[in-house]
């Protein structure tokens, strides 16, 4: 069968790939900004998380349907909701405590924790070398969490242990995703992987809700974006980037995604670090970047 991509050639296919990595980053950086919206009408974290899983939900699960359906063997799928209950759970449902709590800046830096806990887990579960590169990268992050701690977060006035607490569980739940990605990836689609991660996602969230009553279309909004657009859209995005670069290459574009989300926050709701805090945030992206990036 004929390449669906052969039109183009392979240089325009690698502007293509970076363009989508970048647009999902990007939609990504709005979690936060939406996320403090939502907080500000008087919804909860856990509502939020709640929204924004099953609204991707309903999108994947649509999507699968449309291009030839949910069936997977009962084994599969018990693993791919099994996973999301808690990969996707604790992932949502923490990133949103961290944003209420210590704020969306700091949530989001500490959310790029994950590469490190990759490599600690490769380490500790799959004993993989762990290069002097790696190990230093390692060591840059956690300096970098720590001057975060110490400056208090990116809400100058307020210092919460539980925030930075859940920023790093939501960091170590996304570093789960990477190994799941890799062993089932290639075997379902998009769609039918995200339908059933984000379906147990659901589940697991559901018991926390104190649901808000009397929603106006403007909270509605919000809440469809969140899991419209920084959940189906960016993730349909990032894997049709894959198709055209590489991880790597993917996850260097990444960074730009916490950088987005401050500013944002800053623009928007005045949200800043300190000095101190800044230095540690740039420390945590400069090991993404040393985690990332191959020696030659």
């Amino acid at each position: 069968m004929k390449n669906n991509f052969s039109v183009f050639s392979n240089e325009q296919q690698n502007i293509m790939g970076f363009s989508l990595a970048a647009f999902a980053a990007i939609l990504w950086s709005f979690i936060g900004p939406l996320s403090k919206e939502a907080l500000n009408y008087g919804i909860s974290p856990l509502e939020t998380a709640f929204w924004r899983a099953f609204i991707g939900c309903v999108c994947f699960s649509a999507q699968a349907a449309f291009s030839g359906g949910l069936r997977v063997s009962l084994r599969h799928t018990s693993t791919f909701f099994l996973f999301g209950w808690l990969g996707v759970g604790l992932l949502f449902g923490a990133l949103q405590v961290s944003i209420q709590l210590s704020g969306a800046a700091t949530a989001m830096v500490l959310l790029y924790t994950a590469p490190a806990w990759v490599a600690l887990s490769s380490r500790i579960f799959f004993r993989e070398a762990i290069s002097l590169q790696k190990t230093f990268a390692i060591g840059t992050a956690l300096a970098g969490v720590a001057l975060i701690c110490f400056a208090g977060g990116s809400l100058s006035a307020v210092y919460s242990p539980l925030g930075i607490i859940c920023g790093l569980l939501a960091g170590i739940a996304y570093a789960s995703h990477f190994p799941f990605y890799a062993c089932w990836g290639l075997r379902y689609s998009t769609g039918i992987i995200y339908t059933y991660m984000l379906l147990g996602g659901t589940i697991f969230l559901l018991p926390f809700v104190s649901y808000t009553p009397d929603k106006t279309w403007y909270i509605w909004a919000v809440l469809f974006a969140l899991g419209f657009l920084t959940n189906y859209v960016a993730y349909v995005a990032l894997a049709a980037s894959l198709r055209r670069i590489s991880q790597i290459q993917a996850a260097v574009v990444g960074n730009i995604e916490p950088l987005f989300a401050t500013l944002w926050v800053w623009a928007f709701f005045g949200e800043n670090f300190t000095p101190m805090g800044w230095a540690g945030c740039s420390l945590v992206m400069a090991a993404v970047l040393l985690m990332t990036i191959k020696r030659g």
